[in-house]
């Protein structure tokens, strides 16, 4: 039986960067870091000689919201796409906020790319309700999406 998401994970072409912007501009706590080599890692990821650097962060301590995972492998140049929300793939990670306008205003002074201002919705009419919410960027251009529900 399949159960709750127990993280999200992102592949980034520099853990140590990606740490500080998830944890410090973000605001996320570190939980850890750890390094998988092995066969066990090469048949997990069908990569011979493997060597991959993960990372866990989260912003709550809640059971529904998953640890973001950043993933780095070692040694392999990342191969960098443009980030598609149109092609089929994980196109945004959401994170809650209860105070949209503040964060909004706080990643523009750290100098975020964000690519809206906070927009107003209304989907009470197809049972969803209220919100405000905008899109980011990471250091490695992966969209985010921050979202308060009204």
């Amino acid at each position: 039986m399949i159960g709750r998401i127990f993280h999200v994970g992102l592949t980034v072409s520099d853990l140590d960067r990606s740490v500080v912007f998830y944890r410090d501009v973000l605001g996320l706590e570190f939980q850890g870091e750890m390094i998988m080599t092995g066969a066990a890692t090469d048949a997990l990821f069908q990569k011979k000689n493997c060597k991959v650097r993960l990372a866990y962060l989260n912003g709550s301590r809640h059971v529904e919201a998953p640890p973001v995972e950043l993933i780095q492998f070692v040694g392999d140049p990342s191969a960098k796409g443009e980030p598609d929300m149109f092609a089929p793939s994980i196109s945004e990670l959401c994170f809650y906020t209860d105070a949209i306008d503040a964060v909004y205003e706080r990643l523009l002074a750290k100098g975020m790319e964000c690519l809206s201002p906070p927009m107003a919705f209304d989907f009470t009419d197809q049972g969803f309700g209220k919100s405000k919410a905008f899109y980011f960027k990471d250091p490695d251009g992966i969209i985010l999406e921050m979202m308060q529900p009204l």
